[in-house]
């Protein structure tokens, strides 16, 4: 492979800043930079990028209101509920802990790819809609997205890896009221997702993820099971 090629080194810099490039391959490609000056130009070129963001975000507490929903929607306990153990109570902690740093590992991708000043991104959280036996042979799976301010690049993630099978897919819809859903491209089952240039429908209230064959639907609407929805 030549690293020496600009578009490569830098998406690969790229996904190796916004925390994207991951396990095996983060290492290999930490081994690679002493020996190719051009990974290295990338990596800092990007860093240079992402520091004057990370100065101009004033820190914004989040309301009571706020974490009150956060810990509903990772299943955290009320205060009906009975006391959890110990060990439950931390695997809980930890899974709303990942949660929430996918979710900011995406909005830092969403910058990324549209550098310059920009809106806020919006965070969608799109949960299962198939009960705890699944559809179409897949575990109930729920995903989180990020929009970009001005609605043209979306992030996806799954909070959790989605086993699919070889002949399936998952595609990404975004539909605005009753009019037809609008497919975004596939995502990833099991990483991050940069769907770019991805300009959402006119007043887009919701996204979705699909079920499909390869290549995707074939005929521009869902064509399997909708596994997972969320509102914006």
């Amino acid at each position: 492979m030549d690293y020496s090629r600009p578009e490569l080194a830098d998406r690969l810099a790229a996904d190796y800043v916004a925390g994207t490039l991951r396990g095996p391959a983060r290492r290999r490609f930490e081994a690679l930079l002493p020996a190719h000056p051009a990974l290295r130009a990338a990596v800092r070129a990007w860093q240079d990028r992402l520091m004057p963001l990370t100065a101009t975000l004033a820190p914004l507490p989040p309301s009571p209101q706020v974490w009150q929903r956060i810990q509903a929607r990772i299943g955290g306990a009320t205060a009906a509920a009975p006391a959890p153990s110990a060990w439950w109570a931390r695997l809980a902690f930890w899974r709303g802990f990942a949660a929430l740093a996918s979710v900011a590992a995406m909005s830092l991708a969403v910058l990324l790819a549209n550098p310059g000043p920009t809106l806020p991104p919006i965070v969608v959280v799109m949960n299962a809609t198939a009960p705890a036996g699944g559809a179409g042979g897949v575990m109930p799976a729920s995903f989180v997205a990020s929009i970009s301010g001005d609605g043209r690049a979306v992030v996806t993630k799954p909070l959790v890896n989605v086993a699919l099978q070889p002949d399936r897919v998952l595609e990404l819809w975004a539909a605005a009221g009753k009019n037809p859903p609008r497919s975004l491209g596939l995502i990833s089952a099991s990483g991050a997702t940069v769907v770019r240039r991805a300009a959402l429908p006119l007043g887009t209230d919701h996204l979705a993820v699909s079920l499909e064959p390869p290549g995707g639907s074939p005929t521009g609407a869902p064509t399997g099971p909708v596994l997972a929805v969320g509102q914006l």
